[in-house]
Formats: C-alpha cells, sequence, structure tokens
C-alpha cells in the first residue's frame, strides 16, 4: 500500500497535535512550522480531520485545533481513512469494499482464488492500523527525542525534512 502526501502529513499533523494537547488550542501555524508543511494544505487536510470528528477548531485570537478524542481513541487507521478514504491496498469487484460495505460484482468471484489474497492484505493492513493509537505514537516520538532533542520529529522521503 502507498499512501499519498494526504495521509503521511494527516498523521504528522495528528501526532503533533497529540504532543501538545497540553496546549489550550493549537494553530495550523505552529503545526505547519514545526512539521514543515504547507499551512494551505494542513488547512485541506484539518478540514477532512474535522468532517471525521478527529479534530475540533474554535476561531478567534485564541483559535486554532484541538483532537476531538483523547489521543488513546484515535487509531492511525482513523486518520488515515480520513485523509485517504480507504486503507484498502486492493480494490477487487468481488470483495467487500470498506466504503460500500457489500460486494461489488464481479462475474468470475465465486470461481477467484486470488480475491481470498487480496482480502488478507486488506484485512491484515486495516488490523494493523487500527491498533497503533496516537497515544502511542507520541510516546514513540518523545522517546525518540530525548536523543535528539534538536531534530524535529516526524520524518520525510529521503531522511530529510
Amino acid at each position: 500500500m502507498k499512501l499519498s502526501t494526504k495521509g503521511r502529513y494527516g498523521l504528522r499533523a495528528m501526532i503533533d497535535l497529540a504532543s501538545h494537547m497540553d496546549e489550550e488550542t493549537v494553530s495550523l501555524s505552529s503545526i505547519a512550522r514545526r512539521e514543515s508543511i504547507s499551512e494551505s494544505y494542513l488547512e485541506q487536510l484539518a478540514s477532512s480531520l474535522k468532517k471525521a470528528g478527529l479534530v475540533t477548531s474554535s476561531r478567534g485570537a485564541q483559535g486554532g485545533y484541538r483532537l476531538g478524542r483523547d489521543a488513546s481513541e484515535i487509531s492511525v487507521g482513523d486518520v488515515l481513512r480520513a485523509c485517504e478514504g480507504s486503507t484498502d491496498a486492493v480494490s477487487c469487484p468481488g470483495l467487500k469494499s470498506e466504503s460500500a460495505g457489500k460486494e461489488t460484482g464481479c462475474a468470475g468471484a465465486e470461481m477467484c482464488v486470488s480475491k481470498y489474497v487480496w482480502e488478507k492484505i486488506n484485512t491484515a493492513i486495516t488490523d494493523t492500523v487500527d491498533g497503533i493509537y496516537l497515544s502511542e505514537l507520541v510516546k514513540e516520538s518523545r522517546k525518540a527525542r530525548t536523543g535528539h532533542p534538536d531534530e524535529l520529529p516526524g520524518c520525510a522521503a529521503g531522511g530529510k525534512r
């Protein structure tokens, strides 16, 4: 499964937000600065995350974003589905789709053996991302920064930020 920047940046933004839960609210500009993500792109992601109930926002001078639920209740899967739409690696008409919740139909579905491979792959990914919570990632981020306090958390392609 290859995630787009929506999923990768959305997850980084949510980890950052969860890391700063002690603040009243967190501005997108502060997340953008810390995570080296365009603020306008973050606005798009925040809209999807808000629609999914993963974040809340408030306006005004002290406005900003907060997690919609506790970090221990928000899984990586929740974030990826809000940003990407689905965590399915394989789309097969003979499988129940995550979004439709039913088989979409395929003429050879009853005889197709490969659909079981795709189903196992999709299930393994879903089980994995639904079993990792923001609270765990915040702990990992803090552990990683303990040895490198001057470096930014998170990562980018090629090892550079």
